[in-house]
């Protein structure tokens, strides 16, 4: 599960997970473990922007858009879990990696980092050698509770 639901996403995620708009999607950002801020810091930003303008992407790696999002609702325990099918990056290279972020874009066909809203962030300290990564999302990457 994620280590953070950032503030803004808090009241919001289930509803952005279930894609309401014809052309939105969740799109999991790589950032580097160089300079990468602590959680106290990070959950306060409101938009991807913001938080690349103080943490550094790794693009060597790529965003990934999330296939096969679910949202269930847990009366039970009182919990909404998402889920998404397991990432992999073929060949990974580049910078050593500190987290990976879960952001909702609007409308991949004009949004910009300004307008994606980041949902989670999760640790992922790997180094990439030109081996295949990977990050489970397929067992849930957010509950709220």
């Amino acid at each position: 599960m994620g280590d953070i639901a950032f503030n803004i996403s808090k009241a919001k995620a289930g509803y952005y997970a279930g894609l309401p708009d014809s052309s939105d999607a969740l799109v999991l950002v790589v950032l580097e473990a160089s300079g990468l801020e602590d959680d106290d810091t990070l959950v306060d930003y409101d938009t991807l922007g913001d938080l690349l303008d103080s943490n550094t992407e790794q693009t060597d790696m790529g965003r990934k858009t999330l296939s096969t999002v679910t949202v269930t609702v847990d009366d039970t325990n009182d919990w909404v879990t998402i889920k998404a099918d397991d990432v992999t990056w073929s060949s990974a290279t580049g910078n050593a990696t500190g987290a990976v972020v879960i952001c909702y874009d609007p409308n991949t066909g004009t949004s910009t980092d300004d307008d994606r809203i980041p949902l989670s962030k999760h640790d992922y300290a790997q180094t990439p050698s030109g081996s295949n990564l990977s990050q489970a999302l397929s067992t849930g990457f957010l509950r709220i509770a």
